[in-house]
C-alpha cells in the first residue's frame, strides 16, 4: 500500500477524533474489563501456587481468569470444585 495513503488515512482519523471527542464509556468499560482478568489470572496464579501442595491445578487461561475475575473468591471456589470433583 502506498504510504501517502496510510499517513493520509491515519491523519483522517486523528482529526475525525479531535472534532468529535473519544469514546470515553466503552474505553472504561474494555479497561475495566481488562483489568478484572487480570486479577482473576492473578488468583488462579496464587491458588495454583499454594494449592499445588494439595493437588489442586486450575489452568489459567482466558476461560478461567474471565470467570475467576468477574465473579472473585466465589468463582476460584467454583473452579476448584468443578476441576476436582467433576472433571
Amino acid at each position: 500500500m502506498n504510504p501517502v495513503i496510510v499517513i493520509a488515512v491515519i491523519s483522517g482519523l486523528i482529526v475525525l477524533l479531535l472534532a468529535t471527542g473519544t469514546p470515553i464509556r466503552p474505553l472504561r468499560f474494555v479497561g475495566q474489563v481488562a483489568m478484572k482478568v487480570m486479577i482473576g489470572a492473578l488468583f488462579l496464579f496464587f491458588l495454583n501456587a499454594f494449592g499445588s501442595q494439595y493437588g489442586i491445578h486450575v489452568p489459567i487461561n482466558v476461560a478461567t481468569s474471565s470467570i475467576s475475575g468477574i465473579l472473585g473468591i466465589p468463582g476460584v471456589v467454583g473452579l476448584t470444585v468443578i476441576q476436582m470433583w467433576i472433571l
